[in-house]
């Protein structure tokens, strides 16, 4: 589905919106969480979006590629394997932080587990009997660590924290408030939730950003959150930018007419 977001309004004259340099389009995909069946259907979106596209196409991933969803590894194997139809740029979320905590540090499944770990380890085939009832954690590291391929380590290993095009920012869980966009800290762009949520002034760009799930996009002033919780609600957003214009396209039979420019939703 495709939804068209204008920009602008009639009356005082305004800044120039935040765009993009001309010649690129971004899809920016929201968090997710092992739903393999709604990144190829996502996938097919993009590759019906193309044919109007300018020669310089990204797709910047959100983050939160594993857990909670039963593909995990699948996940990682779509995105490692260049299959994908545009470039992409894969950002780091808090979950695959945690995952490769876990690949040096057993012990971190205690918590793991509580958010989605178990169909991570269980989507490598890793047995997490023991680990249901919190015993043999180092067993289940161990026989993940044989599981994983090289590829999928590496990938996982090589998300950045962050990235910029033009006017916009790209990360998982949004910035601090009062902190210049080069110097926040990587466990806040993991992680920061109310502090940024709450928060009503500008910052240097547009931060577009998922890891809190939304009924629908929410499209504040400054900042964009396109996690629309697939992995429950099997609705996979990805926000559209070329040049100033924005739009989404989006899996599953929800529609996106919900979505307030104030940042709250609609419904």
């Amino acid at each position: 589905m495709k939804l068209s977001w204008l920009s602008g309004r009639r009356g005082k004259k305004r800044s120039p919106a935040p765009a993009i340099p001309p010649g690129q389009r971004v899809y920016a995909v929201g968090d997710v969480h092992g739903r393999l069946d709604l990144l190829d259907e996502l996938d097919s979106l993009i590759k019906g979006d193309l044919p109007t596209a300018p020669s310089d196409v990204l797709t910047v991933f959100l983050g939160d590629y594993v857990d909670r969803g039963p593909h995990s590894a699948g996940v990682i194997e779509r995105l490692s394997d260049d299959s994908f139809c545009t470039p992409v740029l894969p950002l780091r979320g808090n979950h695959e932080e945690t995952l490769l905590q876990f690949l040096s540090d057993a012990s971190v499944l205690d918590d793991w587990k509580r958010y989605g770990g178990l169909e991570t380890l269980h989507s490598y085939n890793v047995d997490v009997g023991e680990s249901l009832g919190g015993r043999g954690y180092s067993r289940a590291q161990e026989a993940l660590i044989a599981a994983m391929p090289n590829a999928h380590r590496t990938f996982l290993e090589s998300t950045r924290h962050s990235h910029a095009i033009g006017d916009y920012f790209f990360c998982h869980a949004g910035v601090r408030p009062g902190i210049a966009l080069e110097r926040q800290a990587p466990d806040d762009l993991l992680w920061i939730r109310e502090e940024f949520l709450r928060f009503q002034g500008a910052f240097e760009k547009v931060i577009v950003h998922g890891h809190t799930p939304v009924k629908c996009p929410e499209m504040a002033p400054h900042r964009i959150n396109v996690d629309t919780g697939a992995y429950a609600s099997s609705v996979l957003t990805a926000l559209v930018l070329e040049g100033a214009t924005r739009r989404f396209l989006a899996t599953g039979p929800r529609s996106l007419t919900g979505f307030a420019e104030n940042g709250r939703n609609a419904s």
